[in-house]
């Protein structure tokens, strides 16, 4: 198929419609003799005529009446597929179900309040809440999710992030743990029994490394899926577990009462923070819906969590 000049579909439209060179050339801003120009070649294309003399004036083909609709109709809608949107985003009429990949911890802690939000904006958007077995890209590009929460690791080079917030990881254990009296020191952390959070084989990460450089090791009793699992095994033993501080922090407690009866503490040795982003697909990008999903998510985080914890844009 030989490259198309769309401009032809714009000068016929304007031919058709005014009926003559003059008015045609007139809408569209050119001169007549560009205009004739133009005719001469949207004759060659189609096979036809098109506009034919009679008298001063001229009349158009069968060949013109059968398809000037068609082609009024058609120009129409290249100018609204080729030209920016320029209606806003009607939020009372979004019908839309967006899916978020994000962690057990991260659904507890801010699902109602994001769904409250977007109640009040949106009524007929529905969230859809997935879980996080890896930090797999290609659900992402897939379109399979709209957007993902959490740590950015190593992601497909054209995904967008967005940060959220900083987050730091304590350590957790039971009411009244042999750990929690006396000082906290690393060799007595590092003695405990421990419970981590892993979805792959390697169970050690930054704690082990930085115990490893003065030269301890703690044991790993047990591996679970989520934090919020580690705090429920905690609770309801001497192992001591490793979270984010949003696990065991007020707002968490107000959703989950039990993490109340667990004692959170920093942690005998320095580990990096957390930072926790939005990650999305390129195509979602300019979309105003997604884009309006985004804004969402990041409110709900800056309103849950002090000022310095928050990132802005």
């Amino acid at each position: 198929m030989e490259t198309l000049d769309l401009n032809l579909l714009a000068a016929l439209d304007a031919l058709l419609t005014e009926g003559s060179v003059t008015g045609a050339a007139r809408r569209l801003g050119l001169s007549s003799s560009a205009m004739s120009r133009t005719l001469a070649r949207l004759r060659a294309a189609t096979g036809d005529p098109l506009l034919v003399r009679a008298g001063r004036g001229l009349v158009p083909t069968p060949r013109a009446t059968e398809i000037r609709e068609d082609v009024h109709q058609l120009h129409h809608h290249v100018r609204k597929i080729l030209s920016q949107p320029t209606g806003k985003l009607d939020f009372a009429l979004l019908d839309r179900t967006f899916t978020i990949r994000a962690s057990e911890g991260f659904v507890a802690l801010f699902s109602v309040p994001l769904l409250t939000a977007i109640a009040e904006i949106a009524p007929h958007v529905c969230l859809r809440f997935v879980s996080k077995p890896a930090k797999d890209p290609t659900p992402l590009r897939e379109a399979q999710i709209d957007l993902e929460i959490g740590v950015l690791g190593a992601s497909a080079p054209e995904v967008r992030t967005q940060s959220l917030f900083r987050d730091k990881f304590v350590g957790a254990a039971r009411q009244g743990h042999p750990l929690l009296t006396g000082t906290l020191t690393p060799e007595r952390y590092a003695a405990c029994d421990h419970v981590v959070t892993s979805r792959k084989e390697i169970f050690t990460g930054p704690v082990d490394e930085a115990l490893e450089k003065i030269g301890l090791k703690r044991r790993i009793a047990a591996v679970v899926p989520s934090h919020l699992d580690a705090i429920r095994v905690a609770r309801r033993s001497d192992l001591v577990a490793l979270v984010p501080r949003s696990c065991v922090g007020s707002a968490m407690i107000a959703v989950e009462p039990q993490i109340g009866n667990l004692v959170s503490f920093e942690l005998p040795v320095q580990t990096s923070e957390i930072l926790i982003s939005a990650m999305w697909h390129p195509r979602m990008h300019a979309d105003p819906a997604h884009r309006w999903l985004r804004d969402m998510v990041k409110t709900a985080c800056c309103e849950h969590f002090s000022h310095g914890s928050f990132i802005g844009k």
